[in-house]
């Protein structure tokens, strides 16, 4: 097993080798042993004033779990973990603690903060190992809750819910519980055993998972307004493209469906499930986020060559930057500051023109803004398009109950306790804010079956 070169704030990496894993989906990080995460762990300063809780967006009590890695107590390690988060396999593959806890970590000041999200993965994976333990929970009070979308908001608000004593009924309008965690993220980065695992550690805390169950469809508006309160999760599944000249040949996807065909409906396993997307042998990827970082990685491993597309230059990609050096070393050409202007073809696909970009004055986030060169076109050979630009918030639902305020953005608008424009209907993660990360959209959900709580407990 290799072990990359650490950059800072990171440790190495326990990569499978490329000429292997190129040519799979299983998981790449092969994670840390026993030893490793208790040498880590002894690494914590144990401060007063922990600055990594609040950086941690569902407040994991940081320290005290790496207390008991450091003294080999790893179940005790698991349990304070779930007290506060119960996705804490999912949350340690793919949380970006880079700039999180880890961002705040006080060893970072002078050399590399401890590795809290190995640490939590490494708690997790030796929990599943040995047998899951289930969390205590209060008694039924009564109520009943239903929570819309079984993604990583929907999880997490009825996990909390149901450990708060509440009947919690989980609607899911697809054939399998999971959202992003099970279409968006590619198996090689997230395997899905361990997605389903977690699934299956909510649903042992009494709650009752419905697939196939599209709220406003086959379960009515005036149903879901029966229970005693409602929080919507359902994502940002809503692709965005960019209106270029030719977004209508074939083999043009959206990151969106180019995953989740391969993800959830085995379209890299063709003809044996007939959900195919088309392999391409020259794919290029736009966008610089995870998602594009993914779409880039999973084309390569379905054998294309695969060149990725970024406006801005290098140091301006969002993505993760372990994911960003993987997608290199399994041989996605990056081209920066460059922007697709046609896709070229008649009944298929041939290429791709393409601008070249200058940056130019700073923008709201402060990094600069690109502008096209004029008479700089160049075209790349291409069979396959994907657009990762971004997704919005999922309209099935919310165009089925037209009585929800929405922003500009189609999002779900809620206020500070995270209540909808409707009475008992709460709302948080991508639906609310539009795509954002999976942590982000859990501690949303945590707040808002706080604030679900309060609301039922004062009548």
């Amino acid at each position: 097993m290799r072990i990359s070169a650490p950059a800072k704030g990171a440790i190495p990496m326990h990569d499978r080798p490329v000429d292997q894993r190129v040519h799979d989906f299983s998981e790449v990080d092969g994670g840390m042993t026993p030893g490793e995460a208790t040498i880590e762990a002894e690494r914590c300063l144990q401060c007063k004033k922990p600055l990594c809780v609040k950086g941690c967006p569902v407040t994991i009590e940081i320290p005290a779990f790496l207390r008991e890695v450091a003294a080999g107590n790893f179940p005790k390690a698991a349990a304070i973990i779930k007290e506060q988060n119960m996705l804490p396999a999912i949350c340690g593959r793919v949380c970006p603690q880079e700039v999180q806890c880890e961002e705040q970590c006080i060893l970072g000041l002078k050399e590399r903060p401890v590795a809290i999200g190995e640490l939590e993965r490494f708690v997790a994976d030796t929990e599943r190992a040995q047998g899951m333990v289930a969390p205590k929970k209060q008694v039924h009070n009564g109520r009943r809750v239903a929570v819309v979308g079984a993604g990583p908001a929907g999880l997490t608000a009825s996990a909390e819910l149901a450990r708060m004593g509440y009947h919690v009924t989980l609607f899911e309008s697809l054939h399998a519980a999971g959202g992003v965690l099970m279409y968006g993220i590619p198996a090689f980065r997230l395997p899905k055993e361990i997605v389903k695992a977690e699934i299956d550690a909510v649903l042992a805390l009494g709650v009752d998972l419905k697939l196939n169950h599209l709220v406003g469809r086959s379960v009515t508006v005036a149903e879901l307004l029966d229970f005693d309160a409602v929080f919507l999760g359902t994502g940002a599944g809503l692709p965005y493209f960019m209106g270029l000249p030719g977004e209508n040949l074939p083999g043009v996807y959206s990151a969106n469906e180019f995953l989740t065909r391969v993800n959830l409906m085995h379209a890299d396993q063709f003809p044996v499930f007939d959900t195919p997307v088309k392999r391409g042998s020259r794919v290029v990827v736009v966008g610089g986020g995870n998602v594009a970082m993914d779409a880039a990685r999973v084309a390569r491993r379905l054998g294309g060559k695969v060149t990725l597309v970024y406006r801005r230059r290098e140091e301006d990609l969002p993505a993760r930057q372990a994911e960003t050096l993987r997608a290199k070393e399994e041989g996605v050409d990056f081209v920066m500051c460059a922007n697709p202007v046609r896709i070229l073809g008649d009944r298929g696909i041939t290429g791709v023109e393409c601008v070249r970009m200058e940056m130019c004055a700073p923008d709201q986030s402060g990094r600069p803004e690109p502008a096209p060169i004029e008479g700089s076109h160049f075209t790349i050979d291409a069979d396959v398009f994907i657009a990762a630009i971004g997704q919005g918030p999922n309209p099935l639902l919310i165009s089925e109950i037209p009585q929800l305020k929405r922003g500009k953005r189609g999002n779900v608008t809620v206020d500070s306790e995270f209540r909808t424009s409707m009475p008992k209907v709460f709302a948080g993660g991508d639906v609310a804010t539009g795509a954002a990360t999976v942590i982000l959209a859990m501690g949303a959900a945590k707040s808002a079956a706080k604030a679900m709580d309060r609301m039922m407990r004062e009548g």
